[in-house]
């Protein structure tokens, strides 16, 4: 049978029936009527609801918000120099790569080398696939590397 809008049915167990209240002892709700015992919730007419407030009085009790959550993945962050230290000259960098290295747990996600201006780097790395700050893609041009 093919599922439509008129044979849908909630999930077994999803729904409750209604417990209807103070209809006295044949209801099998007992002497209490299934509203507990004494105080204003148990007499006809009781239960203190709350009023209806204000528009203006729920605005300023509600907190403020703020800020932003991205659902954009981060990227990895790697520094320009542990690269250096993990890679001899000549060497290509690249998400898996570094991942065989253990720099980055998975090279599956985008990957940023980020640069040090106080660092100069003295090998020469070729890198592909990675994104590259400024300051790094400075130093690795300066010691005759490449940016791919």
């Amino acid at each position: 049978m093919a599922i439509a809008m008129h044979n849908l049915k909630p999930a077994g167990g999803a729904k409750r029936k209604f417990k209807r209240v103070g209809r006295g002892n044949a209801s099998g709700k007992g002497t209490t009527a299934g509203r507990g015992t004494k105080g204003q919730a148990a007499r006809t007419g009781g239960r203190n609801r709350r009023k209806l407030r204000g528009f203006r009085t729920v605005m300023l009790s509600t907190p403020k918000l703020r800020g932003f959550k991205s659902d954009k993945p981060k990227m990895t962050t790697v520094n320009l120099e542990a690269v250096a230290g993990e890679f001899g000259s000549g060497d290509v960098i690249s998400p898996k790569t570094l991942a065989q290295k253990g720099m980055i747990a998975s090279a599956k996600g985008n990957v940023k080398i980020l640069g040090n201006a106080a660092f100069k780097l003295k090998k020469k790395l070729s890198v592909a696939g990675c994104a590259v700050t400024g300051s790094a893609k400075k130093a690795i041009e300066e010691a005759g590397g490449e940016v791919k």
